[in-house]
């Protein structure tokens, strides 16, 4: 097994950045309209809550799918159920090109959010099959930084190719780059099957039973509701948080860009250290205190390049924290578990940002500035930190993981 490894070790790159491109897949998807909030509402003649619940969708759908997802990869292997979710994205990317009204876009939208969880939960397994103990954080930080790029490209992109190409035409590209990648990871996205599959085997309950037993696991996800909860309300409504201090729409695309080229960076970076110390709390508490630090001047203040500065450290400091987790939740839960135990945490985030996109807008509602919104996000961020530096432990095991056990 050893050799086999040694063997196709270089392949292992390959099998990461098809994976990347995937990743980068959903996220482009989701927040290509993020950005255009006021133009989408206009074209369609739609409300501000119909908008809402356009965005809602990917974090709404992953609540619902996340868990079959994580337990289908322990039993069906990632490459099946991310070729699966991609194929899924690819399709409905295609049918979202049929925009002439507003509920053949928000098909393709929910559609597509059916795939990303199918995508995203494969990573924890992926890294655990491909990569050594010494190298998950590092290896999980440059999948993730595959979210973030799709991130940056459907904030960064999208208002400059509505712009310059139309509305219709830039659905078009976004299509076609999504039946790209997919065909990528379909020939490059191979399993290693290094670590064997074990004989036991439990249904999908008891698997989640014996998971959120774990108090580490357990905290770990709560940790995801908070945090990750933040992240996808400060995403959705980037718009309406940013645009009372004299922000553009091309302006406020280019924070978000700013804001995920620094998490691009900072997933590259922080993960990397962790894995040389090896150790993992320090540095999701410091990636938790940076952010609690920067949302409030990052949304109140009205010069512009201070704005660019302060996205750019949030997600330096702020998205690695990410990879940081699922490392400690397969860590925790061992290589058999990690697809469920990767559903749960991604449930649990997901459904922070459900809870988060639908709140931020009744808490400001008939609000020019939205800074109720804004305490409440440092409110959460407040309480994540304290579960970090408080109860929650190191995950990293020198000698190996000890997976759970069924009782």
């Amino acid at each position: 097994m050893t050799t086999e490894k040694r063997n196709r070790k270089p392949f292992r790159w390959a099998v990461l950045m098809a994976f990347f491109g995937v990743a980068a897949m959903t996220q482009m998807l989701w927040l290509n309209f993020a950005p255009l909030e006021s133009f989408v509402e206009n074209k369609y003649a739609i409300s501000k809550d119909s908008f809402g619940f356009l965005m809602l969708s990917f974090p709404l759908v992953y609540v619902l799918l996340s868990m079959h997802s994580g337990t289908l990869i322990d039993k069906k292997g990632y490459r099946y159920v991310i070729i699966l979710g991609s194929i899924l994205s690819a399709v409905f990317a295609c049918l979202r090109c049929f925009d002439h009204n507003f509920y053949m876009l928000e098909a393709g939208q929910y559609g597509i959010a059916v795939g990303q969880p199918y995508v995203i939960n494969g990573i924890s397994k992926l890294v655990a099959d491909w990569f050594d103990r010494e190298e998950t954080a590092m290896a999980t930080g440059i999948g993730t930084a595959g979210l973030l790029i799709g991130m940056a490209l459907g904030m960064g992109l999208s208002p400059a190719l509505n712009d310059s190409m139309g509305f219709h035409n830039m659905l078009i590209v976004f299509a076609g780059l999504s039946v790209l990648l997919t065909l990528i990871f379909i020939w490059l996205g191979k399993e290693n099957n290094v670590i064997q599959r074990g004989t036991e085997s439990i249904s999908a309950m008891n698997e989640i039973k014996l998971l959120i037993k774990d108090r580490n696991l357990t905290l770990l996800f709560v940790i995801s509701f908070l945090a990750i909860g933040v992240f996808n309300g400060l995403m959705s409504w980037t718009e309406p948080l940013l645009k009372p201090n004299g922000l553009n729409e091309e302006q406020i695309g280019l924070v978000g860009a700013f804001l995920i080229i620094g998490g691009i960076v900072g997933s590259l970076v922080i993960p990397t250290i962790s894995d040389k110390v090896k150790l993992r709390k320090p540095f999701l508490a410091v990636c938790c205190l940076i952010a609690l630090i920067v949302i409030y001047p990052l949304c109140t203040l009205k010069s512009i390049t201070m704005v660019y500065v302060l996205g750019s450290l949030l997600g330096f400091f702020f998205l690695p924290g990410y990879a940081l987790m699922l490392s400690m939740c397969e860590e925790s839960a061992g290589f058999e578990k990690a697809g469920a135990a990767t559903g749960i945490l991604m449930l649990m985030g997901n459904a922070g940002g459900v809870l988060l996109i639908i709140l931020m807008p009744i808490v400001d509602a008939g609000k020019t500035f939205w800074t109720s919104s804004i305490y409440l996000m440092l409110v959460l961020m407040a309480l994540t930190l304290a579960l970090v530096i408080g109860p929650l432990k190191d995950t990293f095991q020198k000698d190996g993981q000890v997976p759970l056990r069924a009782e």
